[in-house]
């Protein structure tokens, strides 16, 4: 079941704040005049295809590329103003390719990472246990996999405790016990009002995951909403397997054929229905009639992936 999301209380000063940014490289608007809010203690995800202007944003909310045009406001603070010096301390950021010095050992490397950061480094064993890497603290990191590596990034992430994590492609190279791990430990720190946005290509993973989410193309926000609000949005059909008994399946196309928009296709199992969002209580009234006879009702909602290209295709 898709998560329901916490409600967005936009009357409260958000975490991160984007009002109309570009950025621009030449005739290429990377970024083109994006407003958006994410609320403090959100799960917020952010997809889009390669090129969409998905990294180039997080860069700019991190302060390492300046916005052409446009204001944007982390923890309050204006990314290009001078408190914003501060306020970058309480950010973790976790980069899609993860870069690191072999010769370190994971601790080392995180030690390395927190001095950076001023953060204490009484904290580097307890992360490493943490990410599942206490067995590995003191091998090289040349010796990791790429899973491993991944796992060391995040733990620098979490470095001096932050309230905004911005997580890209968090999950690559991960095998799946560690990304339910990965996730767990996200709902924990959520718990605590760490808000956390997240780019992946891995649309069932976020699907079940995520508060919010909003979809970038070529610069441009396309969507913005709950997964349950997109679906509704695109007003995709939904799909209903019934399990009927071979000599039942005429009878349920009959009780549905008088049904607009509502289509019927037998399977080995019983029916395949498809229908619009609005007539799903119609279907199940039509098929009451039917009693004993209809021996299962099985209802799916688009996923995450078909409300993506079906938006992109609109």
């Amino acid at each position: 079941m898709t998560r329901n999301p916490p409600p967005i209380d936009l009357s409260e000063p958000p975490a991160i704040e984007v009002r109309g940014v570009h950025k621009h490289y030449g005739a290429l608007h990377a970024v083109d005049g994006i407003d958006l809010r994410i609320a403090r203690g959100e799960i917020f995800g952010l997809i889009g295809h390669n090129g969409a202007g998905k990294s180039t944003l997080f860069k700019m909310i991190l302060g390492l590329v300046p916005a052409t045009s446009g204001e944007i406001r982390v923890g309050g603070a204006t990314v290009q103003g001078r408190d914003f010096r501060a306020a970058r301390r309480h950010l973790g950021y976790l980069p899609e390719n993860v870069v690191l010095y072999d010769n370190l050992s994971g601790l080392e490397t995180l030690h390395f990472f927190a001095r950076l950061k001023g953060a204490p480094l009484a904290q580097c064993p307890a992360l490493l246990e943490q990410v599942g890497l206490a067995h590995a603290g003191k091998r090289p990191v040349r010796e990791y996999s790429k899973g491993m590596r991944q796992r060391l990034g995040f733990a620098q992430a979490l470095l001096g405790e932050p309230q905004v994590l911005l997580l890209d492609e968090p999950t690559n190279g991960l095998d799946p016990q560690a990304i339910r791990d990965f996730y767990a430990t996200l709902r924990g720190l959520q718990a605590r009002g760490v808000t956390i946005v997240i780019t992946s290509h891995i649309l069932a993973e976020l699907q079940e995951r995520v508060d919010r989410l909003a979809i970038l193309a070529a610069g441009k926000l396309q969507a913005l909403g709950s997964v349950q609000a997109l679906r509704e949005q695109t007003h995709m059909p939904l799909s209903i397997d019934l399990t009927l008994a071979t000599a039942d399946q005429a009878a349920g196309v009959l009780a549905l054929a008088p049904l607009p928009g509502v289509t019927t296709n037998t399977t080995p199992d019983g029916l395949h229905v498809d229908c619009p969002r609005s007539a799903k209580m119609a279907v199940l009234a039509a098929l009451a009639p039917l009693g004993t006879r209809l021996l299962d009702v099985n209802i799916h909602e688009p996923s995450l992936e078909d409300v993506y290209f079906g938006l992109r295709e609109s």
